[in-house]
């Protein structure tokens, strides 16, 4: 039986690009993998035409070969196997990503072959006032991290010896096992994907390049953070493994809870009590801002508890930003306590001249109930 025309096989033209003929074998490979088509003989067969076929395109030789001579070019080349060669783990390895990653959260990531591995990420919390967040400040930190260790200068080898190639897997970092038709690929059990590994391990960090150490840093805390607002400090994280790039550094932000301010984004809320007498009077009264001052707000005669005042451009400022919030006064207006005899008879007197608009609510609404009461009409 004729062989097909690998052009064909993969649905492409003679002029498609490397790109569009490993696009079309990752797509159709993947269709008819014989692990989702277990005990299907022609999704097998497919299969194997699918990956000779790309075996013979995806090599810019190979590929010209044939393109002149058509599958008389590999006669007695590589058709042995059909296609499945030498090289043919490294052609499925995109196909192993798509097929299995769906099952293992995502695509594998990949064994780094020169052994630099990079550090880890770390996490510090920070918890600052809500006066410093309005402010902003340069903070210090103490930061206990891995560090390049610096006898070895991160190699991890003794110094006068460099680590060597590994004998398993020949600096590869990857061993590759046959079962079946298929060509497994997996880190190599002696170097852990390294490529490389060390006879005589340095003192100092027994071989891993890093040694733990206290580190002190300055962290720029910009003016109008909020509470959980995340500061990247980039290389600020464990060192890599062997001279490989060190990780990052998160910091993360609390804001204390205030004494007397609530924050909400960008805006201030502060409840102020004020006397009966200043609330029935008017006046002025003095309160504190976030920024460690004092503004003076107008109290009108005959202020009710939970009236608002606003103070445009006495909040916090917006993270990054020219623009600022505003703060908001509410006002609780406090019934006196622990009155004086003299107090007292004021008071009674006060009672004696009010009359329904000194109280017009409450008159009004001991008023209405006692219509109800009584069955008359409102």
């Amino acid at each position: 039986m004729p062989k097909r025309d690998y052009y064909e096989t993969l649905g492409l033209a003679r002029g498609a690009s490397e790109q569009e003929i490993k696009s079309a074998f990752r797509r159709l490979a993947k269709d008819c993998h014989p692990d989702r088509n277990p005990g299907d003989k022609s999704a097998e067969h497919k299969f194997k035409e699918l990956n000779e076929a790309y075996e013979a395109l995806r090599d810019p030789q190979k590929r010209a070969a044939y393109d002149q001579f058509g599958h008389a070019a590999f006669d007695g080349h590589a058709r042995g196997g059909h296609g499945f060669g030498p090289d043919f783990a490294s052609s499925m390895s995109d196909i192993f990503d798509d097929l299995f990653g769906e099952f293992m959260g995502g695509r594998r990531g990949r064994s780094q072959r020169s052994g630099r591995e990079r550090g880890a990420d770390l996490r510090y919390n920070m918890e600052i006032s809500l006066p410093e967040a309005f402010a902003g400040k340069t903070a210090q930190i103490r930061v206990p991290t891995s560090v390049t260790c610096e006898t070895c200068s991160g190699s991890g080898a003794k110094a006068g010896t460099q680590p060597s190639s590994c004998p398993t897997c020949s600096g590869a970092g990857k061993v590759r096992a046959s079962q079946g038709f298929f060509t497994i690929e997996r880190t190599c059990p002696s170097c852990q994907g390294r490529g490389e590994i060390i006879n005589d391990p340095c003192a100092s960090c027994t071989g891993t390049g890093r040694v733990v150490k206290e580190r002190t840093l300055s962290v720029n805390i910009p003016a109008g953070v909020e509470d959980g607002t995340r500061i990247r400090l980039a290389g600020e994280g464990e060192a890599g493994v062997r001279g490989g790039p060190a990780g990052d550094l998160y910091i993360f932000l609390s804001i204390k809870p205030h004494e007397f301010f609530q924050r909400d984004g960008a805006d201030i809320f502060c409840r102020v009590p004020i006397a009966m007498t200043a609330a029935a009077l008017g006046g002025h009264i003095d309160v504190p801002t976030v920024d460690g001052g004092q503004t003076r707000v107008k109290i009108p005669e005959g202020t009710e508890t939970g009236k608002q005042f606003r103070l445009k451009g006495k909040g916090m400022p917006v993270l990054r930003s020219k623009v600022t919030g505003d703060m908001y006064i509410q006002v609780e207006v406090e019934t006196p306590k622990n009155l004086t005899r003299r107090q007292r008879e004021l008071l009674d007197e006060f009672e004696r001249e009010s009359h329904k608009e000194t109280s017009p609510h409450s008159l009004g609404f001991f008023s209405k109930m006692k219509e109800f009461f009584e069955g008359k009409p409102n």
